[in-house]
């Protein structure tokens, strides 16, 4: 009897945790203005104007970033995350070792989840080296 209460709470967490990922979406996207430099993966981008959307389709893994001047882009592999309440505004933050940021995640208002960009090597050898200080902007939701 207990291994089948066992089983029957495993699948109800594992039905849960696949419906995280189709709320994690930005539907039209964020807007946001930054005034320095960041990676975004392995992706340098200059400070400006930037716009998030994740592209059409059934893959939820993966984000555009665009600089609106439209010079600069990368595809980001990200995962979803969760927030005990709701975000009161949308906003992107950033991890910064030493000098160097790093986009982190991205949050939109009035929801409980956001996007978790996954690491790169870089990012996870200067994490190991210096510790971080993150910090957020606000967006803009399109």
């Amino acid at each position: 009897m207990k291994n089948v209460f066992t089983l029957a709470v495993m699948t109800g967490l594992m039905l849960l945790s696949l419906t995280i990922p189709a709320m994690s979406q930005i539907v039209n996207g964020v807007d946001f203005t930054v005034s320095f430099p960041f990676y975004a993966g392995n992706a340098k981008m200059p400070a400006g104007a930037y716009t998030i959307t994740q592209p059409q389709g059934d893959d939820n893994t993966l984000l555009l970033i665009q600089s609106q001047s439209g010079s600069h882009s990368a595809f980001l592999d990200i995962i979803p995350t969760d927030a005990a309440n709701p975000h009161p505004q949308s906003g992107v933050t950033f991890n910064k070792y030493g000098t160097t940021d790093y986009l982190s995640q991205v949050w939109v208002a009035g929801q409980n989840y956001g996007l978790q960009v996954i690491p790169t090597k870089v990012e996870q050898n200067a994490a190991a080296k210096a510790a971080v200080a993150r910090h957020s902007i606000p967006a803009n939701k399109r």
